[in-house]
C-alpha cells in the first residue's frame, strides 16, 4: 500500500483519480476504521488501484497495486520520494533535520553522502565487530546460566536488550546495561514517541485550524513533553562525549564523529542536525 500526499494546487492541473462521495470538512476520514490498511484495500476494490481520497483538506492519493507502486517509484521517484511533513515527524526530527524524515533536497544528498561515507561505511560498521561479539557472548551466557537453574527466559528482553547494547555502544560508547539509559522512565519514553509519531494529529489534516484540536486534545501538550524528554536526554549525550572526548580521546563513536564534523565547520552539522541524527540511530 503506498500513501502519497498532494498539494491541492498540484491536483488542479492534473485530471484527478477516481475516488468514493466525500462529507464535508471530513473528506473520506469515516471511511477510515480501525485497521486503515484493509479499509483502503476494500476501497480499492471498488475505485481501482489508484484513488484519490482526502484527509480532512489534505487530498491523498493511495496506490494499492504493486505493479503501479513500482511504475510509480521507477518513473516519477522524485515526486514520491518525501515523507509527508507531519506535525509530530516534524518535531521529533528538529523540524526535518534528520536523515530518514526530511524532504528530498539537496541537503538532504549531501547528508545522506557524508552519513553513507562516515557513518555507514563496510570499514566503519566492521570496526564494532567486536561489540556485536561481545554482547552476543553476554546474553548466550545468560541463557545458558538461565538453562542450567531451570530458570524461565524472556527472550523478547533478551533481545530487546541485546539490540540496545549494541546500539548504545555502537553510537554512545556505553553500555545500555547499568548506565542511566537502562531504566522504566527511558524505555517509556522511547514508546511514548513511537506512539506519537503514530498517533492521529488534527494538524495533519486539517492544518488551518487543526492545531486548536490538538491544544484542546492535549495532543500537543504530550508531543511537547514527550519531546522535551527526549531532547534534555539527547543534550546529556552530547555534553557527556564532549567532556570525554577532550579528557581521553579514545575511539570514536557515532556521536563523536558527528561533533567532529561539526567542529570542522559543516554548515550541515548544527547542534540540532546532530541530536536530529542521535534519534533516528537511537529509534
Amino acid at each position: 500500500m503506498c500513501i502519497l500526499l498532494y498539494d491541492n494546487r498540484k491536483l488542479r492541473t492534473i485530471v484527478p483519480p477516481p475516488g468514493p462521495s466525500q462529507l464535508p470538512l471530513l473528506g473520506h476520514l469515516h471511511l477510515i476504521g480501525s485497521h486503515p490498511h484493509q479499509s483502503l484495500w476494500n476501497l480499492s476494490r471498488t475505485h481501482g488501484p489508484i484513488m484519490l481520497l482526502k484527509f480532512g483538506s489534505v487530498p491523498t492519493v493511495v496506490i494499492s497495486s504493486a505493479a503501479v507502486a513500482q511504475e510509480l517509484f521507477k518513473l516519477h521517484d522524485l515526486a514520491s520520494c518525501s515523507r509527508p511533513r507531519l506535525a509530530a515527524t516534524g518535531r521529533f526530527s528538529y523540524n526535518f533535520l534528520d536523515l530518514n524524515l526530511s524532504p528530498y533536497s539537496k541537503r538532504w544528498k549531501e547528508l545522506r553522502k557524508i552519513c553513507i561515507l562516515e557513518l555507514f561505511s563496510a570499514k566503519w560498521v566492521q570496526s564494532f565487530q567486536h561489540i556485536r561479539e561481545e554482547e552476543v557472548n553476554l546474553v548466550l551466557n545468560s541463557i545458558s546460566q538461565s538453562s542450567a537453574s531451570s530458570t524461565v527466559v524472556d527472550l523478547k528482553a533478551k533481545s530487546y536488550s541485546l539490540a540496545a547494547n549494541i546500539l548504545t555502544r555502537f553510537a554512545f560508547g556505553k553500555s545500555f546495561r547499568g548506565s542511566e539509559l537502562d531504566d522504566e522512565n527511558f524505555e517509556g519514553c522511547i514508546q511514548r514517541a513511537s506512539a506519537a509519531l503514530g498517533s492521529f494529529s488534527a494538524s495533519d489534516f486539517f492544518p488551518g485550524f487543526g492545531w486548536i484540536i490538538d491544544r484542546l486534545t492535549g495532543v500537543h501538550w504530550r508531543l511537547e513533553k514527550n519531546f522535551e524528554e527526549l531532547d534534555a536526554f539527547y543534550e546529556h549525550v552530547v555534553k557527556d562525549r564532549i567532556d570525554f572526548w577532550t579528557a581521553f580521546q579514545m575511539e570514536e563513536n557515532i556521536v563523536d564523529v558527528l561533533l567532529r564534523m561539526e567542529r570542522e565547520n559543516s554548515p550541515i552539522f548544527t547542534p540540532d542536525c546532530i541530536k536530529a541524527l542521535i534519534m533516528v540511530i537511537n529509534n
